[in-house]
């Protein structure tokens, strides 16, 4: 069966990719519709010999698509959700609007597949973060049980959009030449500095994205009491997140037993061999499907503790291509159509 498909958001970052990865990826699609806001309309959008016209998005430019992933904010989604749904076509929506909805399943399909299959029109993609840190994560948790987790993110440029890896690329320019360079996306200058700050303050302290880390953790895992700190940092690469994890569990934990799941787990790669120098690196996982996971050691502050660090491109496993795996999920299982 192949699907009309639909991409609100197409001419963003995360757009651009959905579009790369539906085709590399061999997508059963009829057609192809890039919708986004009225500014971007009428734009013409390329990849290999196919060629679009970007459409306004309006309540009835999904009347005849099947499905339709969501790239472009939560007000967005917000907005367009339900009239999609209500013209019988299939969310996949990466944004934080329906996240935390208990009628909407959060997915990460090696994870949690079953919960796609219960959805009711909406499907939620998690924070990149939070998806690319449970795909280390959780095949330790089937092995020893999860109990809480300390993280302190290194989140790619990547994550705030286009603007944002252009702003890196032109400071990072402007700097070879002795210039401080325009500072737009970021309250600081990125290049050569990191900025312990992604998303609002809230009043504890912490920020939105912060929390994200424990609230969609524990929905996605089923672990309602699970306690996370999050410290998260924008860093100056391109693509890519890394995340430094200390997680403690109920039973007694052994290296060996903790690599074995890893690269076991579908999604995972192994790459922990210390003596050699090799771990996972961003340069290495950009544009790559897995995500690496490396440095795995017995956490020396924590009881049952294991130390560990992933990798993942923030574009693909953490917005893009989580969003077209649940779409493929719902296609295997004959859920992608109301």
């Amino acid at each position: 069966m192949a699907y009309s498909i639909g991409i609100l958001g197409a001419t963003g970052a995360v757009g651009q990719e959905i579009i790369r990865l539906l085709h590399e990826r061999g997508f059963p699609m009829r057609s192809l519709r890039l919708l986004a806001s009225a500014r971007s309309a009428g734009k013409e959008i390329r990849y290999g010999n196919h060629s679009w016209i970007v459409e306004e998005a309006t309540d009835e430019a999904f009347a005849d698509l099947d499905c339709a992933i969501f790239s472009a904010g939560a007000s967005q989604s917000l907005r367009f959700a339900p009239s999609a749904v209500a013209s019988g076509c299939v969310v996949i929506d990466n944004s934080s609007a329906y996240r935390s909805d208990e009628n909407v399943p959060l997915v990460v399909p090696e994870i949690n597949p079953q919960a796609a299959l219960l959805h009711e029109g909406i499907l939620a993609n998690p924070n990149c973060s939070t998806a690319i840190a449970l795909m280390a994560l959780y095949p330790l948790h089937k092995v020893f049980g999860l109990r809480h987790v300390i993280a302190a993110t290194y989140q790619a440029v990547s994550g705030s959009g286009a603007e944002a890896m252009h702003e890196l690329d032109q400071q990072v320019r402007a700097w070879a030449r002795g210039e401080e360079g325009e500072i737009k996306v970021y309250p600081h200058r990125i290049a050569f500095n990191l900025i312990p700050h992604v998303d609002a303050f809230l009043d504890n302290g912490y920020t939105k994205e912060e929390m994200k880390m424990q609230n969609e953790g524990r929905k996605i895992l089923g672990l309602r009491e699970l306690k996370v700190s999050c410290s998260c940092v924008r860093v100056p690469v391109f693509r890519a997140h890394s995340i430094a994890l200390n997680a403690a569990f109920e039973r007694p934990v052994e290296v060996a037993a903790a690599r074995e799941a890893i690269a076991a787990f579908p999604g995972c790669e192994l790459v922990d061999d210390p003596a050699n120098v090799r771990y996972p690196m961003p340069k290495d996982y950009s544009e790559v499907v897995a995500c690496g996971v490396g440095r795995i050691r017995i956490d020396t502050a924590l009881d049952n503790g294991l130390a560990l660090w992933v990798v993942g491109d923030q574009l693909w496993k953490g917005a893009a291509l989580n969003a077209i795996q649940i779409a493929e999920l719902l296609h295997q299982h004959k859920r992608l159509t109301l």
